[in-house]
């Protein structure tokens, strides 16, 4: 008997490795993709690419849902779609306030900043699922956040409307993680990971079709004419939408194999990646301080 755990162990820690690596591998490339669409080739309409994400997502997971390789689910209750609907809006806010946000800074302090994220969950954890972590949890989210003060301080790059778009992303992603660990794991409303990403997506979708409308309006027009003038953009533009589906399908399953605050704290050491790819990619410029900063951070 006790060899047969072993070994059922052994699987899941096996799936949940496979996830994480596919969770780091997706996120880094879509954060980098946004960066070179938003600010090097200078399409700045982040709520419409936000836009384009979600329906990738949507039209993914029916077409995936409809070969029969996830088995259906359903919504149970009223109060069970209303919980997906607030999931949906802090899902906007969290992503399109991270991609505000590189139109004005580099990746490699929008990742300190989002480095902060697991100081944010563990408070909301105990304020919405009563969940009390050890005193040293807390105290080792302590660094995190003096390490942001620092590399906020001497970043040369510093945006203030960069920063608050960055700040309030992080919070919602710290909001977000802990809503959907709600949703993945409650005996009484439990969804897998594809069916949660299908449901939420076409609140989502309306909610940025909407907004992209009122507030980007020349956003179709303009990538139309990006893709008839040249290909790379259109391909660019694709495997970007593509990303981000692989993106938030980890994301949930990230966090039903693990835990919010885990998955929040595995992302700071993507974050480190990041940071490093940034800098040898972009050749943003980071003083010493910042350098302290950040260490300081993915230490904590």
């Amino acid at each position: 008997m006790k060899e047969v755990t072993d070994i059922q162990f052994a699987n899941v820690d096996k799936f949940a490795v496979c996830m994480i690596a596919s969770w780091y591998i997706s996120n880094i490339g879509v954060l980098l993709l946004n960066k070179y669409l938003l600010s090097l080739w200078g399409f700045k309409y982040p709520i419409f690419l936000t836009m384009l994400h979600m329906l990738s997502c949507l039209i993914l997971s029916v077409v995936i849902r409809l070969t029969g390789l996830v088995p259906r689910q359903h919504i149970r209750s009223r109060r069970h779609l209303f919980k997906v609907f607030v999931l949906s809006i802090v899902f906007v806010v969290s992503v399109v306030g991270g991609n505000i946000s590189l139109r004005f800074i580099p990746v490699s302090f929008n990742q300190a900043i989002g480095a902060t994220t697991p100081f944010f969950t563990a408070l909301l954890s105990l304020c919405i699922l009563r969940k009390k972590e050890t005193a040293e949890v807390y105290i080792t989210l302590v660094p995190v956040v003096i390490g942001i003060v620092l590399a906020s301080n001497s970043e040369p790059l510093f945006h203030l409307w960069g920063f608050l778009a960055c700040f309030t992303a992080t919070f919602a992603r710290a909001l977000k993680s802990v809503l959907q660990g709600l949703l993945l794991t409650n005996e009484n409303e439990r969804l897998d990971s594809l069916n949660l990403l299908l449901f939420m997506s076409p609140s989502a979708l309306a909610i940025l079709s909407i907004s992209s409308k009122i507030m980007e309006p020349l956003a179709f027009e303009t990538m139309l004419s990006n893709c008839k003038s040249s290909r790379i953009f259109g391909f660019v533009l694709v495997v970007n939408c593509s990303i981000a589906f692989l993106v938030n399908l980890s994301n949930f399953m990230v966090t039903k194999c693990t835990s919010p605050l885990t998955l929040q704290v595995l992302g700071n050491a993507k974050g480190a990646v990041a940071v490093v790819v940034s800098i040898l990619l972009f050749r943003n410029p980071v003083s010493s301080t910042g350098m302290i900063g950040y260490t300081i951070t993915v230490f904590g």
